[in-house]
């Protein structure tokens, strides 16, 4: 095999890249940081997201994927550069395979924007796969048996719920809506009730210290600093899980919604494997507490969240990519 093999999920909130015979190799914030003089890369990842809200005038730094897809494709290019030539090292003779996650409900438009990207970021060949089925490989799920499965996705910017059976997506629904939705949804809340304008990391701050899906048992309180709506200036305050509760739940119900959706449209076979097996939950959103009892409360169907949720749909595009003649049909390719 003279291709080096690379697998990337280029997720709205984190990066990862899988290397085959190396494992996972990046785990970085999907955050570029350019200067706005002459379009030169500054910061990828980590470097970049610390720098996120707080860059003078000649610096940019952003989040090229909105909403799981390309919104600005120089910059999408640009990374994908810097992650494959982390991988290769500086100069190589034989370019890798690359193989690319894609939401499931994505446009024609952006799975070509992906491939597109991917080519000129410096491989041979491009891959892309359907992110439900990519995650569902990955949380160990036996996608190809006769039987269905259902996997929830919720990244940073979409949520895809999706049941799958031999080895391919039977019915899905995506919705634009997950992780970053429900920091906004914490920033406007606490704008409306305390006249306080946070930025987006200390709303995910706030998610991730204190946020639940459901009423915790015991409340948990957090002091959080922003500027003052009405005088502009520093303050801080003192919120409770309870209020992030509430703040997030219209959002986690337009989640729940899409999952619905997918459950009306499964044939009945399918929906008889779904109840006994139940619905399984990957992406970094499901790491928010109850989200799982949340799901099982509203669908009546149980809901688990699977093992290291975060990296279940790189895994699953490693195993794609090490074995792609098998996974041929369930694969856009380009070279």
């Amino acid at each position: 095999m003279l291709h080096k093999r690379i697998a990337i999920d280029l997720g709205t909130a984190n990066t990862l890249v899988w290397v085959a015979g190396q494992g996972i190799v990046a785990n970085e914030p999907t955050v570029v940081a350019i200067s706005a003089d002459d379009n030169r890369v500054v910061a990828v990842g980590e470097d970049a997201k610390k720098m996120l809200g707080r860059t003078p005038e000649a610096l940019v730094a952003s989040r090229p994927m909105r909403e799981g897809v390309i919104a600005d494709y120089a910059v999408t290019e640009a990374m994908l550069r810097y992650f494959i030539g982390n991988v290769m090292g500086r100069v190589y003779l034989i370019k890798p395979e690359v193989m690319v996650c894609v939401p499931a409900g994505c446009t024609q438009v952006e799975r070509r924007a992906a491939l597109d990207a991917t080519l000129s970021a410096g491989a041979a060949h491009a891959f892309l796969i359907d992110e439900p089925l990519a995650a569902a490989i990955g949380a160990g799920i036996p996608v190809s048996a006769p039987s269905g499965s259902m996997i929830l996705d919720i990244g940073g910017g979409s949520a895809e719920a999706a049941v799958i059976s031999l080895g391919g997506v039977v019915a899905h629904k995506s919705v634009r809506v997950a992780g970053n939705k429900i920091d906004e949804s914490i920033a406007d809340y606490l704008k409306k009730k305390h006249n306080l304008i946070v930025g987006d990391q200390t709303a995910e701050y706030i998610k991730i210290r204190i946020g639940s899906a459901l009423k915790m048992a015991k409340e948990e309180k957090l002091e959080i600093s922003g500027r003052d709506l009405v005088f502009g200036l520093p303050r801080s305050v003192v919120i409770d899980s309870s209020e992030v509760t509430a703040a997030i739940r219209p959002t986690l119900l337009q989640i729940i919604s899409a999952v619905k959706g997918v459950l009306e449209d499964t044939p009945p076979e399918l929906a008889a494997d779904i109840i006994d097996k139940g619905i399984i939950l990957s992406g970094g959103t499901s790491l928010l507490r109850n989200l799982d009892r949340l799901v099982t409360e509203e669908t009546g169907v149980p809901a688990h969240v699977a093992e290291d949720p975060l990296l279940c749909v790189v895994r699953g595009t490693g195993v794609v990519l090490e074995n792609i003649d098998l996974w041929k049909r369930s694969v856009t390719s380009r070279s």
